[in-house]
């Protein structure tokens, strides 16, 4: 499939594929349910960035994609097995080293959002601050904006505790990886919200170094400030997705999941704009 041939814009083409197609699973050779897989994996991305780039239900998926079912099932496959997760943390290296910088990000921001979610579904509260009932998105990215790591919550979580959350799956995960005996991370900017106690908490128990970015004096209104106006990119990345507008999803896994999605395919443009130039 050459671009021109793409059924929509939000399919891989040859170019995206190849690059994101080293990535996947060696060995799965059946589908969700036990049965051989009847679909590829381009097919089957394709099905799934459908939806989280036009933010339409399972069941309004174009009948030339996909079954639905088998689309979802190996998103909720991929995601009880870390498979999106483990994609977006192996592809961030390669986009930072196209970007001329080293694989291994030296400092990270750390911000929150919240977001109203659809009716029902897990994890759900209020965020009195921001008057938002819903779901709130804790994030760490690194210094180009791309994900490190993301914990949803719902929104009545205050941001200290969510940061406990959200740093504590980066370091476990960190620990984990190829790169733990070289992990370069030491230094996290935080806002205003993210003082106190918790500045003592991220160096004891983790040994990185947060720093608070304050409001410039005599501010008034919103204005970007050092380094926190990154991640508040990034939020701008994610909420481009319809899917990632608001929170449609019964699980908050889930909604981790989509974040990820979104990320591993603005990271997949990036490496194939790399390349072709």
């Amino acid at each position: 499939m050459t671009k021109s041939q793409q059924s929509y814009p939000s399919d891989l083409n040859d170019t995206q594929w190849r690059i994101l197609e080293q990535y996947l699973p060696r060995v799965q050779p059946k589908g969700p349910g036990g049965a051989p897989r009847k679909y590829s994996w381009r097919a089957i991305l394709n099905g799934i960035n459908y939806v989280e780039s036009n933010g339409c239900s399972w069941r309004a998926m174009p009948h030339d994609l996909p079954p639905w079912e088998s689309v979802y099932g190996y998103l909720r496959q991929w995601r009880l097995n870390g498979t999106w997760e483990a994609i977006n943390a192996a592809m961030a290296p390669e986009v930072r080293v196209a970007a001329g910088r080293n694989p291994q990000p030296s400092a990270a921001i750390l911000d929150s959002q919240s977001v109203k979610t659809s009716e029902g579904g897990m994890a759900r509260g209020y965020d009195a601050g921001k008057k938002v009932p819903g779901r709130k998105r804790h994030l760490v990215v690194d210094t180009l904006g791309l994900v490190l790591m993301v914990v949803v919550t719902g929104a009545n979580v205050q941001d200290v505790a969510g940061a406990r959350k959200v740093l504590q799956a980066l370091f476990d995960r960190i620990k984990k990886s190829k790169y733990s005996r070289w992990c370069r991370l030491k230094l996290i900017w935080a806002d205003g919200s993210y003082r106190g106690q918790l500045i003592a908490t991220v160096k004891s128990d983790f040994g990185w170094v947060l720093e608070i970015v304050n409001k410039l004096a005599g501010q008034d209104g919103f204005k970007p400030l050092p380094h926190r106006w990154v991640v508040e990119r990034t939020f701008g990345w994610l909420t481009r997705s319809r899917r990632l507008s608001r929170d449609f999803e019964r699980l908050p896994e889930t909604a981790e999941v989509f974040i990820y999605i979104a990320m591993i395919r603005l990271m997949t443009k990036r490496l194939a704009r790399a390349q072709s130039s």
